[in-house]
């Protein structure tokens, strides 16, 4: 069912690039409407030369009380919030912006907790797991801390050294992976790869231990090369997509919560 558009509908807005692989836009106004809440989520398009002008000039607009923030944009946004939640702050890296009742802007990454909560649901509980997570980009950094504070023991795999090692220096007992996944109990694919034909794999399958658990927070494909090549030698996997169903709830908890325009987070 179409949402009811009306001038007093509320504006929220993903923001990427590319964005046709996101799922935001129809989850997110379909939690909305659940919720009572008189709002929609519509993408947009924004390269990153574009990002800074292109937030200016949103914040401005009074109807948009949001904004979810994906690649390549989540570590400049920190920079047009001006509050952070305390894991935003920890990692310089925000996916999500509300609209304060006061006019400001606070964010908050959500990325990793979603995951994890994804995980659980599936029956795989990080405490006391070995986790290899590949890329520490905005989303990588969130699922590293998320999976740390679980409980997980973290090893980061990233192409970047300096990236990698900013990520280490925010995270205690963080040791350094590779392309292996032997040894892990979980394997987190938190890089592009597998969103373009032809793309390497993130880790070397063949190396997985048996009945390690893989996830991939790429959403287009919804089963990447990685997930189709890990099924077939008998893992259990989370899609992009199925992390994106805790993921919606949280990011709507967020947006609406003291808003004032918009009922809260489901209790």
């Amino acid at each position: 069912m179409l949402p009811r558009l009306s001038g007093a509908t509320r504006i929220h807005l993903i923001v990427g690039d590319p964005i046709d692989q996101a799922k935001s836009p129809a989850g997110l106004t379909r939690v909305f409407a659940e919720r009572g809440a008189d709002a929609v989520c519509i993408p947009m398009q924004v390269p990153a030369p574009d990002f800074d002008a292109f937030l200016a000039a949103a914040k401005r607009v009074q109807n948009i009380d949001g904004i979810v923030i994906t690649v390549p944009h989540k570590f400049s946004a920190t920079r047009h919030c001006e509050t952070l939640s305390a894991r935003a702050h920890k990692l310089a890296a925000v996916n999500v912006m509300r609209r304060e009742t006061d006019g400001r802007w606070s964010g908050d990454m959500t990325d990793g907790i979603a995951l994890v909560a994804a995980l659980r649901a599936r029956g795989f509980e990080p405490k006391g797991r070995r986790a290899l997570v590949v890329g520490a980009g905005g989303a990588g950094s969130a699922v590293a801390l998320a999976l740390a504070e679980a409980g997980a023991s973290l090893a980061i795999s990233e192409v970047d050294p300096a990236r990698r090692d900013g990520l280490r220096k925010r995270l205690a007992d963080v040791a350094v992976g590779s392309g292996d996944p032997r040894g892990f109990d979980l394997v987190v694919n938190a890089s592009p790869m597998g969103m373009a034909p032809g793309d390497p794999l993130p880790v070397d399958v063949a190396r997985l231990d048996a009945g390690a658990f893989v996830a991939d927070l790429v959403t287009k494909p919804a089963v990447t090369p990685l997930l189709d090549a890990a099924r077939r030698r008998g893992s259990p996997v989370l899609t992009g997509e199925g992390m994106f169903e805790p993921q919606a709830g949280i990011l709507a908890d967020f947006l609406l919560f003291s808003s004032g325009r918009g009922p809260g987070p489901a209790r």
